[in-house]
């Protein structure tokens, strides 16, 4: 006998028999998935060239060297480095995976992702202060390990940054190409190997400088669509009440119901708990999706913070924005920036990720873990239109952390194995040449090693936790590389390997254990990927301790560690006295240092804490938290959108004038233009008859 339902989901004649959302028929033709993929990559490659290629001609700025290649001059203001750190922590993942966990935990995995993804950005400011004091001339992070610890811990953490940037890149791959599969028909394979070439382009034109200005024109269409997603939900088609009371009516079905909503033609359900969103959520308090009190959300806030310590700390993109950075800039930039960033998942998850649970789309789980939960909402409440800015928005974020990805695999290479081990006399021109050469090599790579993980059958959802068992073991070793004076190098290289090697042993250990079987399935688990996670960055912190502290304790001189950092081309550029005055690097110390630790406080402790005696949310709560959402974004938006240009009008109008100038036949750039005009104003002034004259 069929349960007859007396209240269905609102949209439960829309998607009627479906097991899944897609259902293998993408929204968008094939033609659409290549202009986006081939058109925005080719667009963005001469745009960015163009902007490099103005400022150099119109603005008198210098030509590229290998420095300004790998650094970007070292002067980036604060509202520039704030857009580029928000850009590069942008990933398929923060676009795809948030909502997955919406979908899955309700309130608290949009919360716990963006804060456990937010704290590492505010903590890497006063790394980027430490390296601004001690170590300005810089290029890489291996770099400063070779200066204080030598050569066998040089090699361990380049070991680290290169699986940091492969399984960052690797992320960004399977999302982007699952989505764009899903999406557009365009072959996943064919999209691993197409969506890197946008990158390749630009960045190996115009190297960190073009990669930070795409990244800002990135950050700002991201934002575009994050505000036009959040305003359909909650204002346009939606408000925050009826998505309250359409999560409410999810988690009243009893199971009888689940399968008679999820049931093909002939009556046959294909309903199997936790496969769709029906049903009261398993680990959360009353079963409903509108509380923080999630046994599952909160497993998931812990592995993410530790894993994200991971990709930040041991990414060598991030230490790049640091060095490119102005000292005075890097700490509010990495302050600002980590705030910023915050709104991008809080907030695209808190509408996209809820109302697919509220609406109970048929997104099944294996769509959902694929990322995939974004895009069938867009596709809902806009049709095409929608899911092409999900696919604009995703391809932003996969060319703007990509191209940073890039320059950092090969920024590694040129200093640290090429001129370290094979040309230790490398010119500029070499390693210039040597830099390219590995954008596209990598682009390359990259393009089929995510091929193969698809192949074996590990997606977005799988990597995303994974990540941190792999390099978090390399955290608290580079921490302590720059902030304590005892820190042993061979305490290090102990601690690093000793961490990987216990994680991986716990990791396979706890998927025997839980299930009785080694297995993708198996070890993906929240229970044995935490159990992965906090043992590489707990054991590898305590070995590198005690080994510091008790077997090879260390009395290191930092004033000494620059003098073993050469630059290759005689580049001051960010390096004067003035960049390096002590007082003022004292203080952005001191500024960054108190906000950082405050900030990760209130958002990993004091917020989670006030938001549990709510219980399950009220509808007035849930209402002022989708305010905080709203607020946020647009707030967020905002600054990252004006702060950048309002810092950089001078320049700006700079290359502006200097373009008029040669348009209108005048010699010379904008600064030379306006110091002739003051020599053809001090000549009237000397000779008064003959300006009558003329």
């Amino acid at each position: 006998m069929s349960t007859v339902l007396e209240n269905p989901p609102p949209k439960f004649d829309d998607y009627r028999y479906q097991q899944d959302f897609f259902g293998g028929e993408p929204p968008l033709s094939e033609g659409i998935g290549y202009l986006v993929v081939l058109g925005f990559g080719a667009l963005f490659s001469i745009f960015t060239t163009l902007v490099v290629l103005a400022d150099k001609v119109f603005a008198g700025n210098a030509s590229i060297t290998s420095e300004h290649f790998n650094t970007a001059g070292r002067m980036v203001k604060t509202g520039l480095t704030a857009s580029v750190i928000v850009s590069q922590w942008t990933w398929a993942a923060t676009l795809l995976q948030s909502s997955n966990v919406a979908w899955q935990y309700g309130v608290s995995g949009p919360f716990w992702y963006a804060s456990g993804a937010t704290i590492q950005v505010l903590l890497f400011g006063v790394l980027a202060i430490s390296l601004k004091k001690v170590a300005p001339s810089a290029h890489t992070m291996c770099e400063i390990v070779n200066a204080r610890w030598g050569k066998t811990a040089h090699i361990t953490f380049l070991f680290f940054a290169f699986c940091a940037n492969i399984i960052v890149t690797s992320m960004l791959l399977l999302g982007g190409a699952a989505t764009v599969e899903a999406l557009t028909g365009v072959d996943y394979r064919l999209a691993s190997f197409l969506i890197p070439w946008g990158v390749i382009l630009y960045t190996s034109a115009g190297g960190l400088k073009a990669t930070f200005l795409a990244s800002y024109l990135h950050t700002v269409i991201i934002f575009a669509v994050l505000i036009t997603m959040i305003t359909m939900v909650y204002i346009k088609v939606y408000s925050s009440d009826q998505i309250y009371a359409f999560l409410e009516q999810t988690v009243s079905y009893s199971d009888a119901e689940c399968e008679a909503i999820f049931s093909n033609e002939d009556g046959e359900t294909f309903f199997v708990k936790g496969q769709y969103a029906c049903g009261p959520v398993s680990g959360n308090n009353g079963g409903s999706y509108l509380t923080m009190l999630s046994g599952d959300g909160l497993m998931f806030g812990i592995i993410n913070i530790v894993g994200n310590f991971g990709t930040v700390f041991v990414d060598q993109s991030y230490w790049q924005s640091a060095i490119a950075a102005r000292p005075s800039s890097a700490a509010k930039g990495y302050l600002l920036g980590g705030i910023c960033w915050f709104a991008i998942p809080f907030s695209l998850a808190t509408s996209l990720g809820l109302t697919s649970t509220a609406l109970m789309l048929p997104i099944s789980a294996g769509e959902a873990g694929s990322g995939l939960v974004p895009p069938a909402v867009a596709t809902d409440l806009m049709g095409d239109a929608g899911a092409a800015l999900i696919l604009v928005m995703l391809f932003m974020a996969i060319v703007s952390t990509g191209s940073a990805e890039s320059i950092a695999v090969s920024s590694l290479i040129a200093y640290d194995v090429y001129r370290q081990y094979f040309n230790p006399e490398a010119t500029g021109k070499q390693i210039l040449l040597v830099s390219r050469v590995v954008i596209v090599g990598f682009g390359l790579f990259m393009g089929c090693f995510a091929i193969v993980l698809n192949e074996i059958g590990l997606n977005l959802g799988w990597v995303y936790l994974f990540m941190g068992v792999v390099i978090g073991s390399a955290v608290i070793p580079l921490w302590n590389m720059m902030t304590w004076s005892k820190a042993s190098g061979k305490g290090a290289v102990i601690a690093a390997w000793s961490g990987l090697i216990l994680a991986v042993i716990g990791w396979l250990s706890g998927a025997q254990a839980q299930s009785g079987k080694i297995s993708v399935a198996t070890l993906g688990t929240n229970e044995v990927m935490l159990s992965g996670n906090l043992i590489a960055i707990l054991s590898s912190g305590l070995i590198h301790y005690v080994y510091s502290k008790f077997i090879d304790p260390q009395e290191y001189d930092f004033a000494e560690l620059d003098k073993s950092i050469t630059l290759v081309e005689h580049d001051m550029s960010g390096l004067g006295a003035e960049q390096q005055d002590p007082v003022e690097l004292r203080r952005a110390h001191r500024w960054i240092t108190r906000r950082g630790y405050i900030l990760t406080i209130m958002l990993v402790v004091v917020w989670p804490l006030l938001s549990i005696p709510a219980g399950v949310f009220t509808e007035s709560y849930f209402a002022f938290w989708v305010l905080v959402a709203i607020a946020w974004g647009f707030g967020a938006a905002i600054t990252i959108t004006f702060l950048p240009l309002m810092e950089s009008s001078e320049e700006i109008l700079e290359v502006l004038s200097g373009m008029w100038n040669y348009v209108t036949c005048r010699s010379g750039n904008a600064k030379e233009f306006s110091k002739d005009e003051e020599v053809e104003e001090e000549d009237l002034k000397a000779h008064p008859d003959d300006a009558v004259a003329a």
